[in-house]
């Protein structure tokens, strides 16, 4: 499939880190694991800097799920539940995505999210509409594939994958739907790429932390706590990644989630990254600032913990 050739004066300036307020959507496996949760509130929290039109449940697979639709329909549930805690009615808000994996790489799946991503990224008249993604991206695939235009009025900002120097690029996200993740490097979208090992894997969280700074700020800080308490003992481990977060961070302030501009990398057959000189230039994450990015969570949870309820 031929894709839109967007001139190398626009990439780059679409690949700046954003500005003022953004206009943005949520595409989210939320039911995968308990990262995605504290990602949809962190998100709905932070009205000063981003303005959240709409979130999509992702596909996933894993002991969580019997089927990628499965996954989809409870990470569908699991929004509305967060949302129920948050106030905020899901109407004409939350839609359902696919419920499989690309079936090929030029064949999407018309799911609700798909289209509504169509739709709203062809609106766009001033500035881009971000695209936060933290599941697998067929979603977001499948609406460049209904239609290729859209790549010129968005951007994807992607946790997925390891860094480009990584010898493989192993992880949940990227390797469910590999066509789809294929789709993303090459089809020339700006793209923000956040991995997840020496990134996200820095957003470290533990039980101590959880009962001090989340669990007591109202319904919605006693469900976050119970969920990630409930991970721990199934896991005993010191500290519990909330990859997830990073996305919303480096929306809010690009500066806790340290990027660079580099080349789009190839996802080989043998799932390691390939270079070629002459590819389209991507953003990618190198770090992230731990400290400031949960105080900022803490201090929107402890906020709305004393207010009304946020609405859109």
């Amino acid at each position: 499939m031929k894709f839109p050739i967007i001139s190398e004066a626009l990439r780059l300036d679409r690949l700046e880190p954003p500005r003022g307020t953004v206009n943005m959507v949520l595409d989210t496996d939320t039911y995968n694991e308990i990262d995605d949760q504290f990602a949809v509130v962190y998100a709905m929290l932070s009205p000063e800097r981003l303005n959240v039109e709409a979130i999509y449940a992702a596909p996933f697979l894993n002991e969580r799920s019997s089927s990628p639709a499965d996954g989809m329909e409870k990470s569908y549930d699991e929004i509305i539940r967060l949302l129920g805690r948050l106030g905020i009615a899901p109407e004409g808000f939350v839609f359902r995505g696919s419920p499989g994996y690309l079936p090929g790489p030029e064949t999407p799946h018309q799911s609700e999210a798909a289209l509504d991503l169509v739709n709203r990224a062809m609106r766009v008249e001033d500035g881009p509409l971000y695209v936060a993604a933290i599941g697998a991206i067929t979603n977001v695939a499948s609406a460049i594939l209904i239609e290729p235009a859209i790549i010129e009025h968005i951007v994807v900002v992607w946790l997925a994958g390891q860094p480009h120097h990584w010898p493989n690029t192993q992880e949940f996200n990227l390797s469910q739907d590999v066509p789809a993740s294929r789709l993303l490097f090459d089809c020339g979208v700006p793209l923000v790429h956040i991995p997840c090992s020496e990134v996200a894997a820095h957003l470290l969280m533990n039980v101590d932390e959880m009962e001090r700074c989340v669990e007591g700020c109202g319904a919605i800080g006693a469900y976050l706590s119970s969920i990630f308490k409930e991970y721990m003992k199934k896991h005993p481990k010191p500290e519990k990644e909330i990859w997830d977060i990073a996305t919303i961070a480096w929306l809010i302030n690009p500066a806790w989630v340290p990027t660079t501009l580099s080349l789009s990398p190839i996802l080989t057959d043998r799932m390691t990254w390939g270079m070629d000189r002459a590819r389209h230039p991507i953003r990618c994450a190198k770090f992230v600032h731990r400290d400031p990015v949960f105080q900022d969570l803490f201090t929107k949870l402890a906020a709305f913990a004393k207010s009304k309820p946020p609405r859109r």
